[in-house]
């Protein structure tokens, strides 16, 4: 499948697949959209020094890297598994310009998120275990082990099917009670999903260029 690199309107990348003609990122930011979602309505929901994440669609390893930095940070424990049924390659991943454009972040830091191997678990910073599985999510049995899901697949226009019931009673499953699950899509269908399943459903601001995202509590 052919990939472009492309500049975003916060001067990262993002990547653009045309037969889907689709991004994996806002085009107005894939760092900020990044910081917004998963950071700030994800991880600092939380006070606990204690987190375990499971990331839905890993893709070009931005949002590890962004809560690697804020486990550091912070100095906050974080188990981060995350999910990929196609990882990109690596000289697609050597081109990507995160790490000249994010504070605190390194070199060295990135190539370790990407060098570690596939379906295997080991501790890449003093407060940072990261596990990376090469399968799809329909495949995961996981139950009451998250705090919180970053769910950042493809939108539900192109990637119905993770957006579907059976996917969020995974989901649901998968967190611990009073888990968050939070994603960028604030689509009323993809809401109403979220609450057949259980989950109570919160609409808030969303990054630059978009109105609203939705943050999900396990009840």
């Amino acid at each position: 499948m052919k990939i472009e690199i492309k500049l975003t309107k916060d001067n990262s990348h993002t990547l653009f697949i045309p037969v889907l003609n689709e991004t994996y990122h806002s085009k107005h930011g894939a760092i900020q959209e990044a910081n917004h979602v998963f950071i700030d309505a994800g991880l600092k929901f939380f006070s606990a020094k204690q987190l375990s994440v499971l990331e839905v669609g890993f893709g070009t390893g931005l949002n590890t890297l962004l809560t690697n930095i804020y486990a550091e940070q912070n100095t906050v424990w974080v188990d981060y598994i995350g999910v990929e049924l196609h990882p990109l390659k690596k000289e697609i991943i050597e081109q990507l310009n995160y790490v000249d454009l994010i504070a605190k972040a390194t070199e060295e830091q990135f190539s370790n998120i990407h060098n570690q191997k596939w379906n295997e678990s080991s501790q890449v910073s003093k407060h940072f275990n990261l596990t990376k599985l090469n399968q799809s999510i329909a495949e995961l049995e996981d139950v009451n082990k998250y705090d919180v899901i970053f769910f950042d697949a493809f939108g539900p226009e192109v990637q119905p099917e993770m957006w579907s019931n059976s996917i969020f009673k995974k989901m649901y499953s998968s967190l611990k009670e009073k888990g968050i699950l939070v994603t960028f899509c604030a689509k009323g269908s993809v809401k109403r999903t979220l609450k057949e399943v259980g989950f109570t459903v919160e609409n808030l601001p969303g990054p630059p260029g978009k109105r609203e995202m939705t943050r999900a509590v396990k009840s």
